[in-house]
């Protein structure tokens, strides 16, 4: 997108054409204004035209171009922090409401995706969280023994089992997880709107929100060549927005992560290599992830930035850390690069924010997008619908917060993951 092939790289290549859209134009009125066209937004705009409300959904650049055209394409249950760690975060009620949504995630994607016949190479075959060292394999069996007393179809592998799914000793075992799988993320996100837009919404591209005005009940929402008045603004930003909204992304820090997609392997290579076809990422703290496309490219990615001397590094990074994994896959090549940024709050727990009257959002999703953003916008519709009261939502209504220095923190993560880069050999 923007002529960048460093922004969507090989889900640019690979994904079917967007649905035609438009720059707003002069001044419309709706129901429901949405802000931002990734996963919430589109999600909230396809349960609110369905329910028959009229919709204008407004994208600053195109459907998809932030986290959700960029991510690795793991369609996760829950988020990253431990199941008991939300409960602590958020008390028993909306602790337990928010792991019942959050677990149940993927089942909506993979609901939405049948329903709305959406192509974007979806394998619901599970995803495998692999532990590296003593640490790791603790981390995994105490997250098999949360998830698994609240009834979640999660199983603690040994290494040796793990090997044989993976194709690689390197791990002291993995948690599988059969609610979860893989997708091609930025397909997802243009059948979703493709969706949105059948139902009746009004996706506008190009058309980035410059001001939102009160006029009595209702709000007008300004672009540079058009505005939409609107009972209910939607702000589905996240971690990309700005203003007249800056908090989302104020409460974040950005985390860059990249991805190098190989050319498509040998079949050879492809029957030893995640022959199962579940996605796969580690317990380091500067992890890895890998996953296969639908032509069998290897999609593995990590912490950084693929800008300044982080291109070449990362890079060299990959390739050797491919080769220690799986020494039978020789020399590595890769097709497409690309990079983003991975929201994440203090506690890596997201947010439900009433940002004025009417205004609301959901923000914070720590990596977790797909699942979170299918499923909370489904659940900010049906409060903008009135089928479920602000105190019956999954999270709290909260104040967005500032981290400390966080240019610092996040310029010290980007080098952070560019010296370790350099150095590390993946073991």
């Amino acid at each position: 997108m923007l002529d960048d092939p460093l922004s969507h790289g090989l889900w640019e290549k690979t994904a079917p054409s967007a649905p035609a859209t438009a720059p707003l134009e002069g001044g419309v009125r709706a129901d429901v204004v949405v802000v931002g066209c990734g996963y919430t937004g589109l999600s909230a705009a396809l349960r609110l035209a369905e329910a028959g409300a009229k919709v204008a959904a407004l994208e600053a650049v195109e459907v998809g171009f932030g986290g959700a055209g960029r991510n690795v394409g793991l369609v996760n249950a829950g988020m990253w922090v431990l199941p008991n760690a939300m409960i602590e975060a958020l008390g028993a009620d909306y602790g337990e409401r928010a792991l019942d949504l959050l677990g149940n995630a993927p089942a909506a994607v993979w609901e939405t995706i049948e329903k709305h016949a959406i192509d974007c190479e979806a394998v619901p075959n599970g995803t495998l969280h692999c532990a590296v060292g003593r640490a790791g394999a603790e981390e995994i069996a105490e997250r098999a023994r949360q998830w698994g007393a609240r009834g979640a179809p999660v199983t603690a592998l040994s290494a040796e089992e793990t090997a044989r799914r993976v194709g690689t000793q390197a791990y002291s075992g993995a948690l599988l997880d059969l609610r979860a799988g893989t997708i091609q993320p930025l397909a997802y996100a243009r059948g979703l709107a493709r969706a949105a837009i059948e139902a009746g919404a009004v996706i506008h591209t190009q058309s980035a929100v410059r001001a939102a005005e009160r006029s009595g009940a209702e709000w007008r929402v300004v672009t540079e060549r058009g505005s939409v008045t609107a009972g209910w603004i939607v702000v589905a930003t996240d971690a990309y927005g700005g203003a007249p909204w800056p908090q989302p992304r104020r409460e974040q820090i950005h985390l860059p992560y990249f991805n190098f997609a190989t050319p498509p392997l040998s079949p050879e290579l492809r029957a030893s290599i995640l022959p199962g076809r579940e996605g796969c990422w580690d317990t380091k703290t500067i992890l890895s992830s890998y996953r296969f496309d639908r032509a069998g490219r290897l999609v593995f990615g990590s912490v950084g930035a693929l800008r300044g001397t982080g291109r070449a590094i990362h890079r060299a990074w990959a390739r050797r850390a491919l080769r220690k994994l799986f020494p039978r896959i020789g020399k590595v090549a890769f097709e497409a690069q690309w990079f983003g940024m991975i929201g994440m709050t203090g506690d890596a727990v997201p947010r439900f924010h009433r940002l004025a009257d009417r205004v609301v959002a959901f923000c914070g999703y720590n990596g977790r997008g797909i699942g979170p953003g299918t499923v909370f916008g489904r659940t900010i519709a049906d409060h903008v619908l009135g089928r479920i009261a602000e105190k019956d939502l999954p999270l709290p209504v909260s104040t967005p917060g500032a981290p400390s220095l966080p240019a610092l923190r996040e310029a010290y993560y980007a080098a952070g993951a560019q010296i370790a880069h350099a150095v590390d050999g993946w073991v």
